[in-house]
């Protein structure tokens, strides 16, 4: 039957150990501008900083703070992932952000307004978020 699974629970924390081992593995680049792509959909969070040329420099999601089940799609982990992307940010030497927002997850705003926090200037925000134009293909008829 296998091990047993100890499965703790966490009050919605995030876990110490992730965010410093996130934080220590950021490259020294110095890049003074940068695009902020937010991806927020109903179960997760998603932030990632690129250069204007669209390279990724540093990323992270809510799944990657610890954050498991239902409590990744809250406003207060997407706040959590965009306080340590602006952590990063800020330790590769970003001044200025253009945001590109996708989705229609709780974490929109919160993780936009947690980057803006870390003292990083936002100066376009463009919302990208899919829209259906036609839906999918409808059912075939049923046959009786």
């Amino acid at each position: 039957m296998g091990k047993k699974r100890i499965i703790r629970k966490s009050g919605g924390t995030v876990d110490q150990g992730l965010k410093s081992r996130a934080l220590a593995r950021v490259a020294k680049k110095n890049i003074g501008a940068g695009t902020l792509h937010i991806h927020a959909t109903y179960n997760n969070t998603k932030v990632l900083l690129s250069d204007k040329e669209g390279n990724a420099i540093a990323w992270s999601s809510s799944g990657a703070l610890g954050f498991s089940g239902a409590k990744k799609g809250t406003p207060f982990a997407a706040a959590k992932v965009g306080e340590l992307v602006g952590d990063k940010a800020a330790i590769i030497g970003v001044k200025e952000v253009d945001v590109v927002i996708r989705g229609v997850g709780a974490g929109r705003e919160s993780a936009l307004r947690a980057f803006a926090g870390k003292g990083i200037e936002v100066t376009r925000i463009a919302d990208d978020t899919p829209v259906p134009h036609n839906g999918p293909r409808p059912p075939k008829p049923r046959r009786i």
